[in-house]
């Protein structure tokens, strides 16, 4: 059985950290940054910030300012952080009307069962992967940052 776990803000440095924890010796040149403007532009559309060349994590500046679709990623969790907004989000249960997408990625047309719950800004959601998962109900913009961990 998969879970969904939900932590208190003051835990997402923690799990942040170690979740991309490389050793003290690691070459500066292997250190990526993005200044304050570039965040906020990934923001205004909804982007990816950093997609890992094919390693084990990708960082998103989401953008949601209307429901979606219902999502299996079957190699990847979800590490997100809400920054801004609110969401109705429902997860495990049975995605409905599967289809796949791209690569390890399906979508579907809503969730039959499932937990619902309601996130706010601070709010730290983990869906492992192979979980469904679906947003519902979200203001505009719902913000939020995502590490997809492989």
């Amino acid at each position: 059985m998969k879970y969904l776990h939900i932590f208190p803000t003051a835990t997402v440095a923690l799990l942040l950290t170690t979740a991309l924890a490389v050793p003290a010796q690691a070459p500066a040149s292997k250190v990526t940054f993005f200044d304050s403007a570039k965040v906020s532009a990934a923001f205004a559309k909804g982007a990816v910030l950093f997609d890992g060349n094919g390693g084990n994590y990708m960082v998103h500046a989401s953008r949601r300012e209307a429901p979606g679709l219902a999502e299996v990623h079957t190699k990847d969790a979800d590490i997100a952080y809400v920054l801004e907004g609110t969401a109705t989000l429902v997860t495990g249960g049975t995605a409905v009307d599967l289809k796949n997408t791209a690569p390890d990625e399906f979508r579907g047309t809503s969730i039959s069962g499932g937990e619902t719950r309601q996130l706010n800004k601070g709010d730290v959601v983990i869906i492992p992967a192979g979980v469904p998962h679906q947003f519902k109900e979200v203001t505009n913009p719902f913000l939020y940052y995502v590490v997809k961990a492989r």
